[in-house]
């Protein structure tokens, strides 16, 4: 019996404890609370005898919080300072209406009777119905792409239209002025190698015979017309005949004189061609 009395005394007394708590003052952050916000309960208490904090925490103290079907309760802390204590209680409502919070125990304290009201978005007056999809929103800079999109699909077709009419005409001329600038590059390139063999003393009747046949190889493709078994007498009837049948007549007299060969006389060969392939580039950029 004497028992029973004092845990009688012992609840009432932390009973008064937090029914003086709750009229010192609770508030709430925010002030208005709606279903899926969290928010903060704060009470404020009276002053403890000693600082300390204690902290319920989910998940590491899931089970010594509170339990509710409409609530989940996220954080407790109990902040005891000698200037004035105060619970904080961090929560997730997600049911409108006035709630009750269960009884709170933390530290050996005990907080009964704190409620809430926990508001909702939908008008009380009209059905809760929910609102048409909404419009989609515009990405930054999505105005331009689609701009830029309908520019280069109207620079295609126009392309395209070019194309079947005069492009291929054009592509074919640009491939020509292609391989006819080859043409002049493996030229020059050859004529450099000739020297080059010349100047470290190659068999000169060798270079001789190189430069007879690419130059022949050349002028067939430059002219379209062949060249490689032509005689020097046969060049006068085309374009630069005089100065290609003077070349190739002192060529072959060269190849085929059957003396020592001057290698002045194949440097002064080089020189006119390269002379020549200089004057006949230059015709081919303004043409």
């Amino acid at each position: 019996m004497k028992k029973t009395f004092i845990v009688c005394i012992f609840f009432l007394f932390f009973f008064n404890i937090s029914l003086h708590a709750q009229s010192l003052g609770v508030y709430l952050i925010s002030r208005q609370i709606y279903v899926g916000d969290p928010a903060v309960l704060v009470m404020h208490l009276p002053a403890s005898l000693q600082n300390d904090t204690i902290i319920f925490s989910s998940p590491i103290d899931n089970n010594l919080l509170p339990k509710d079907p409409n609530i989940d309760f996220t954080k407790i802390t109990l902040e005891r300072r000698t200037v004035g204590s105060r619970l904080l209680v961090e929560f997730t409502a997600f049911v409108p209406g006035t709630h009750e919070f269960p009884v709170i125990e933390i530290g050996g304290e005990y907080f009964p009777g704190l409620t809430i009201t926990v508001n909702t978005i939908l008008d009380s007056h009209s059905l809760p119905i929910l609102s048409g999809a909404a419009t989609a929103l515009a990405m930054p800079g999505t105005a331009l792409m689609l701009y830029s999109f309908i520019f280069l699909l109207i620079i295609l077709i126009l392309f395209s239209i070019w194309f079947i009419f005069k492009g291929r005409t054009v592509i074919q001329k640009l491939q020509k002025k292609w391989k006819r600038y080859r043409l002049f590059i493996n030229m020059k390139k050859t004529e450099k190698q000739l020297s080059k063999a010349l100047i470290k003393r190659a068999d000169k009747r060798i270079i001789l015979d190189k430069l007879s046949d690419e130059f022949r190889e050349f002028l067939s493709i430059l002219t379209e017309n062949n060249c490689r078994s032509k005689t020097a007498r046969e060049f006068e009837q085309q374009e630069d005949g005089a100065f290609l049948s003077k070349f190739f007549h002192s060529c072959d007299e060269l190849r085929f004189c059957g003396s020592e060969i001057n290698s002045e006389d194949i440097s002064r060969l080089l020189d006119d061609l390269r002379s020549f392939l200089d004057i006949k580039s230059k015709e081919e950029k303004t043409s």
